[in-house]
């Protein structure tokens, strides 16, 4: 296995806590499920982490990905293969800890989302109004579209 164990920020920590009191979600890794899958989503290239692992948030590959693990590696490695960065354990592990991170970003983003019914417009595209939010990285992310592109 490639990713055995991962940490969170403590910027990121504090987002989850956010969102598991906006959404009622209680896991962390089904947060961070969707926060991957967000940023996954995005062809924009990744920008550089600032923050250290630094938080007492820490879980296994398995944990995160339930019994889809293997379904969540193959989606890093395939988007890793996509970028041009290939499939070393180093740059899997260093990919998924940025995609995770900035799908948290974009979680986290005020109003972004509220509630489960939030994630399942941003998922679906389809819901009551525009869920348009600001990304950790300053583009704009509206619900079924890319960030900083016009839909």
């Amino acid at each position: 296995m490639t990713i055995k164990q991962f940490k969170v920020s403590t910027q990121a920590k504090e987002q989850l806590i956010r969102l598991k009191t906006r959404t009622g979600i209680a896991h962390w890794n089904v947060l961070c499920r969707w926060a991957f899958c967000l940023s996954l989503r995005q062809p924009s290239p990744l920008a550089a982490l600032d923050g250290a692992a630094d938080s007492n948030v820490e879980m296994s590959w398995p944990v995160f990905g339930g019994d889809a693990h293997e379904i969540y590696l193959a989606l890093l490695k395939e988007r890793c293969e996509r970028d041009g960065l290939g499939g070393s354990d180093d740059v899997l592990a260093r990919q998924f800890r940025l995609h995770l991170h900035r799908g948290i970003g974009y979680l986290a983003a005020p109003q972004a989302i509220r509630s489960i019914a939030d994630l399942i417009e941003l998922a679906t595209g389809v819901g009551e109004g525009d869920s348009g939010a600001l990304g950790s990285d300053g583009t704009e992310f509206k619900a079924g579209a890319e960030p900083g592109l016009e839909g």
